[in-house]
Parts: structure tokens; C-alpha cells; sequence
């Protein structure tokens, strides 16, 4: 594995929001392509794995960063953060699929931590057959699996579309 030189994450910039957007679709869509090909129901109304919409109110009620290596723009995240409790969410992250596996997520996810060090807990959660995100949150960034979420557990933070639930694991991170 190529070890990234430099990575850093720099706040998202009103100039870069709309390309943000894309390329969170397009990396989100590459995903899902990879496992199951272009003939697939995971796909949102609007053609997208992940909508315009849900990244906007994503963005709107948190705090968005970009992934540079050396850098160039290479990835993003989204982060609600609670400094009340400090329980913490990791939204979205996405890396460019013209740069994985190549340690650039996880370096990300460690400048998350540095610049977050009271956080007490870190929750995200990924689609069931996101094989990728699932390795990588339990076997590089020491989150656990906590909850799956489908038919008989509904996440009680989603919306009902009418398409039934989706199934999603939630992961947590204690921090010591």
C-alpha cells in the first residue's frame, strides 16, 4: 500500500460546495457500481446513490472539509459535531475512486481525530453491503458495529420515504 505524503483536510468553501456535491455522488455511485453493477435499486429518485438534497442538509447542519493529498483535492467529509456532550457523527466521507487504497481515508479520519481530541464518542453508519466502508471503519479506525438497522429496527432518524427503510449499520467509536 502507498503511504499518502501529505494529507490534510481544509474547510469546505462556498466556491467548492457544488463540486463537493459531485463528487460525493460520483465517488458514492463508483461504490455501488463496483458491487453490484449499473442495474441496481440502491439508487435514489434522482439517478444518485446519494442525493443533492441529503448532501445539502448534510453540509447546511454541519461542518464540511475537503481531503487534499499534497494538496489536491482528493476526497471530503461532513461532521456533526455536539460540543455539549461531544458525542459526535461522521456524516459522509468519500475519497476520489482514482485514489483508494492507498491510506488516504484513514489519514483523513486521523486529522478528524486531532482536531476533535474531546470528543467522547465518534457514530456514523454505511450501507449494509458497503464491504469497503465496513472493513474500513471496524479494521482501520477501531469503530465497533452497534446497531443494523432494516425491516424489523428502523433507524428512528430517517425519514419514511415510502420505499421502507433502508439497511444500514451504525458504528460507534468510544474515545479513551
Amino acid at each position: 500500500m502507498d503511504t499518502p505524503k501529505r494529507i490534510t483536510i481544509t474547510p469546505l468553501t462556498n466556491e467548492d460546495r457544488n463540486q463537493f456535491i459531485l463528487d460525493n455522488q460520483y465517488a458514492f455511485k463508483y461504490g455501488v457500481s463496483e458491487e453490484f453493477g449499473l442495474c441496481d435499486d440502491h439508487f435514489e429518485d434522482d439517478g444518485e446513490i446519494i442525493s443533492r438534497e441529503t448532501i445539502e442538509k448534510s453540509i447546511n447542519g454541519g461542518v464540511a472539509y475537503r481531503i487534499r493529498l499534497d494538496g489536491k483535492i482528493v476526497g471530503g467529509l461532513v461532521l456533526q459535531i455536539n460540543e455539549k456532550t461531544q458525542h459526535n457523527h461522521l456524516d459522509l466521507l468519500f475519497v476520489s475512486p482514482g485514489v483508494h487504497s492507498k491510506g488516504i481515508g484513514f489519514a483523513a479520519w486521523q486529522e478528524v481525530e486531532n482536531l476533535y481530541p474531546n470528543t467522547k464518542v465518534w457514530e456514523t453508519c454505511t450501507p449494509y453491503f458497503e464491504k469497503r466502508n465496513i472493513h474500513f471503519y471496524i479494521n482501520k479506525c477501531g469503530f465497533h458495529a452497534v446497531e443494523f438497522f432494516g425491516k424489523f429496527n428502523h433507524d428512528p432518524n430517517e425519514e419514511d420515504c415510502g420505499e421502507g427503510p433502508s439497511e444500514m449499520l451504525r458504528f460507534e467509536k468510544r474515545m479513551s
